[in-house]
């Protein structure tokens, strides 16, 4: 499956939050999340591993209990369970791979 950069198809989950599901796979799925600053992620876990790159901006991450303030160019690996949230600290994009696929996140899928 190939993906055609489209700036259409993003859905706010939550306030100042927005995703888009780029493409997926067999066992993995790959998202990008648009989020505004001083908007905060809860924190919250799930059965899927987790890894991400931030593209723009700045935020502070909390995985199992340990925060890193992350700027672009830096990366993060989320193990299945562990719980996490983020405060935006500056508008920011970033890209996250999800394994096995979330199947609630193809909702947010939309083909260019």
């Amino acid at each position: 499956m190939f993906y055609k950069a489209d700036e259409s198809g993003y859905k706010e989950v939550l306030t100042g939050i927005k995703i888009k599901t780029l493409t997926y796979g067999e066992k993995t799925l790959f998202t990008e999340f648009r989020m505004e600053s001083g908007k905060k992620l809860p924190a919250h876990s799930h059965p899927y591993e987790q890894t991400g790159y931030l593209i723009k901006g700045k935020i502070l991450l909390t995985i199992a209990g340990n925060s890193f303030e992350v700027e672009p160019g830096d990366c993060w690996t989320i193990p299945s369970g562990a719980d996490h949230g983020a405060e935006i600290l500056q508008d920011s994009v970033a890209i996250e791979v999800f394994s096995p696929v979330r199947e609630d996140y193809l909702q947010y899928f939309t083909q260019s």
